[in-house]
């Protein structure tokens, strides 16, 4: 996959390719169901597949405080669009140049210098300033051009409540803000993964005897305070984890932290990036009136885990 950046980025794509735009943050099931029309289109046509994104998301400059939690900051999301066979991916920054653009402007662009044959988009799909961009304006204006455009259905999803829900990454958020790990799986297509880099931390774990792996993520999405039960790949060999996101209650301290200890790892991980899967939720935070009784409850909660987590391989 070629990674191209900016307007100048965009004008450098071959004539006639099968493009999608949108920010794709997730890529969940809707988002592949987008891909896979485009790659099927590609392949058909013997063409190029096109992703056109924002990194980061508009809102960042538009409206900070209003900026929704990446699901995928651009290490997962790259390789995630790479697997789903795309040529090129165009990364447009939340720019006056760009964000200046308004719908008519883009559209302009498209048909006159980059002539896309086909475009991929959700339902939902809005562009140009002030999202004033529409499907439904899509419609018109490629009705009069030679680009034919190819508007995909939402996906919906079965939770384990039997509820059906639209999948979105909206909704992804909402499942993950109260911990439902294994509802947004269902939603994703995969394991929510959190990554970030392992920092130092106050050593709770290693004081009990299960040293974790502080890791620090960004801006990315962290679900809910509890434990849960993870896996985690380190030097191509995969480890079960435990996982605890919050405040540790039990000694009082009020800084937010995700701590993952990696059953059966020796070794030390500070300053290494890694990945966390989110497999499910174990158990709520809470405080206990002794560390005795805590070490105890990890003991149990490690034990929970290898139950339906592989060992190390």
């Amino acid at each position: 996959m070629q990674i191209l950046h900016g307007l100048d980025g965009l004008r450098q794509l071959p004539k006639h390719s099968v493009m999608a735009i949108g920010n794709f943050d997730g890529v969940h099931r809707g988002h592949q169901h987008i891909l896979q029309t485009a790659r099927n289109l590609a392949t058909a046509q013997n063409a190029s597949m096109v992703i056109v994104t924002f990194e980061p998301h508009p809102m960042t400059v538009l409206r900070p405080e209003a900026a929704p939690p990446r699901l995928t900051p651009p290490e997962i999301k790259q390789p995630l669009l790479a697997a789903a066979g795309t040529d090129y991916l165009v990364i447009l920054p939340p720019e006056k140049q760009v964000l200046g653009l308004t719908a008519e402007d883009f559209w302009a662009i498209l048909r006159d210098e980059i002539q896309p044959s086909d475009l991929v988009e959700g339902a939902t799909f809005r562009f140009g300033r002030g999202a004033q961009g529409t499907v439904e304006k899509l419609r018109d204006w490629s009705a009069g051009s030679s680009m034919k455009l190819h508007v995909v259905e939402s996906v919906q999803a079965p939770l384990l409540d039997f509820q059906i829900a639209p999948v979105s990454s909206s909704v992804i958020r909402f499942l993950l803000g109260f911990g439902r790990v294994r509802d947004a799986a269902i939603c994703l297509g995969r394991p929510y993964a959190l990554s970030g880099t392992v920092e130092k931390g106050l050593s709770r774990g290693r004081t009990l005897g299960f040293p974790t792996a502080n890791l620090h993520v960004g801006d990315q999405l962290i679900p809910a305070d509890a434990v849960y039960a993870g896996r985690c790949v380190v030097d191509g060999k995969t480890y079960p984890a435990a996982v605890s996101i919050g405040t540790m209650p039990t000694f009082t301290e009020n800084i937010r932290q995700i701590e993952a200890h990696l059953i059966g790892f020796d070794g030390d991980l500070y300053g290494k990036s890694l990945q966390v899967d989110l497999i499910d939720w174990l158990r709520e935070q809470r405080a206990y009136p002794q560390i005795e009784s805590l070490k105890a409850q990890i003991h149990r909660d490690i034990a929970r885990i290898a139950e339906f987590a592989p060992a190390p391989v």
